[in-house]
């Protein structure tokens, strides 16, 4: 066995170049060269209307904006879902809700029983047999890790992160409800698999905004893997109900109600946590080797003050609607010197994050993926992604789908699908379902042949 302490700077260079000729493992500073660093943010129930960039006049972002003028920003891209775990699921395993093991926040049959709010409702979790986007990436050298909101445990124990393919995991676990009580300001939290304490919010104190908590973790395994590629996926709570933050300063001279205000500075205070982050990189010298993603996991909540600020834009519906105002949400992609400063209209959806990480990293793209490849996107070369079917549904609840300039949607149980031309109506005000209804059959049809049927939400005829 040979010591490098006994050898000189120009043997060791010469025993990892030979190491390198004959195949053997490259040095971690090597690895990070060739493949980017990568950061998926993700907020919680953020409206597409909520950001500066995308067009509100209320809400302070100034970092987020700044991604979106130095990057790439859409202006349709859709979630997984209209709600959390769906949304989440497609987003981690390239498929859409037609096809994902996780398609509501509750499921019908299967999944484990627990309770919400005291009644007993059942959810279904992430499977052992689910390939994940941190599966893939780990497969390709980097090392994975979750901050913060999983939401595709369900109520088993044995679906964490740490068992779905992540490294290390720092945050909550609907599994283990006190892990984020009280919320935005815990007292419990996860370190991996050990429930810890943040003593700093002991007996109910509101010292430790989890959102500071939240990117001080990930402040922390940046600086454990500066030299070695790494997944880092941020997943916030905010502005996610209930709306509780002390600090309100940006907005203590409005007239609103403390609700909108409170909303307006989850999204301002996760602002300026995201500018603490990209201070980091820029520190450490990384900033132009990571690739920074930044998205909402649906539209905003009824509870979110929706005519006052605008949050979900000029759009029909919000969060639980398969309306755009449900699924519509902000995607902003970002990398100097390698993203192209560009506004783009090319429809993408979540099941696309996957296979486009697993290119981007040289990563084995599974077989069965709904979504495709997007990141020539990211450079300025051309992918079609409009002549393709995007699909969503609450099974047995509520079904959408859109092609090309044309949506059907249909949010009753058993109602006629609604069909809209989208470039010509944006709100979903005209439903055009009787003057076409051989495009709502056309619809109909691929709609069938993009489902497959799921025991955890049965329906009557299947």
């Amino acid at each position: 066995m040979i010591s490098t302490n006994s050898l000189s700077l120009t043997a060791i260079c010469s025993l990892t170049t030979l190491l390198s000729s004959c195949g053997g493992t490259p040095t971690a500073k090597n690895a990070t060269l060739s493949k980017p660093n990568i950061i998926f943010i993700l907020a919680d129930d953020m409206g597409y209307g909520d950001l500066s960039c995308y067009g509100n006049k209320y809400i302070q972002t100034p970092n987020i904006d700044k991604l979106a003028e130095t990057g790439t920003r859409f202006r349709q891209c859709y979630a997984g879902s209209a709600i959390s775990s769906p949304s989440r699921c497609a987003l981690m395993t390239g498929k859409n809700t037609g096809n994902t093991t996780i398609r509501d926040n509750f499921c019908v049959a299967g999944g484990l029983e627990g309770l919400k709010n005291g009644n007993p409702i059942r959810r279904m979790h992430i499977l052992p047999t689910d390939t994940t986007i941190a599966t893939v990436l780990s497969d390709a050298g980097y090392q994975t890790c979750l901050v913060n909101k999983w939401h595709l445990d369900g109520f088993n124990p044995e679906a964490t992160p740490l068992n779905r393919g992540f490294d290390e995991f720092y945050g909550w676990l609907i599994s283990t409800p006190h892990s984020n009580d009280p919320y935005y300001y815990p007292y419990y939290r996860f370190s991996n698999d050990s429930l810890i304490h943040i003593e700093a919010n002991a007996h109910d104190q509101h010292v430790k905004h989890n959102t500071d908590l939240s990117t001080d973790d990930a402040i922390k395994f940046i600086h454990r893997n500066k030299e070695n590629p790494f997944f880092l996926y941020l997943a916030y709570d905010a502005p996610h109900e209930p709306y509780i933050i002390d600090e309100t300063v940006w907005y203590d001279d409005e007239s609103w109600d403390m609700n909108t205000k409170r909303y307006a500075s989850l999204i301002t205070h996760a602002d300026r946590a995201i500018g603490r982050l990209l201070d980091e990189l820029d520190n450490l010298g990384i900033r132009e080797n990571t690739l920074v993603i930044f998205a909402s996991d649906n539209g905003a909540a009824v509870q979110a003050p929706l005519e006052e600020l605008g949050c979900n834009g000029v759009f029909k519906g919000r969060k639980g609607l398969l309306y755009e105002g449900g699924l519509r949400v902000p995607f902003i992609v970002n990398q100097p010197g390698k993203v192209k400063q560009q506004v783009l209209d090319n429809q993408i959806y979540f099941p696309d994050v996957l296979p486009t990480l697993a290119a981007l990293t040289d990563a084995k793209t599974p077989q069965g993926m709904n979504g495709i490849n997007i990141l020539p996107l990211f450079y300025g070369e051309e992918v079609d992604t409009d002549n393709r079917l995007l699909y969503w549904e609450f099974t047995g609840k509520q079904r959408a789908a859109r092609k090309g300039d044309w949506k059907v949607v249909s949010v009753k149980r058993n109602a006629p699908l609604e069909l809209y031309n989208l470039k010509e109506d944006i709100t979903e005000s005209n439903n055009l379902a009787e003057m076409y209804p051989e495009k709502v059959a056309e619809f109909e049809k691929e709609m069938q042949a993009m489902r497959v049927p799921t025991p955890n939400w049965p329906l009557l005829n299947e």
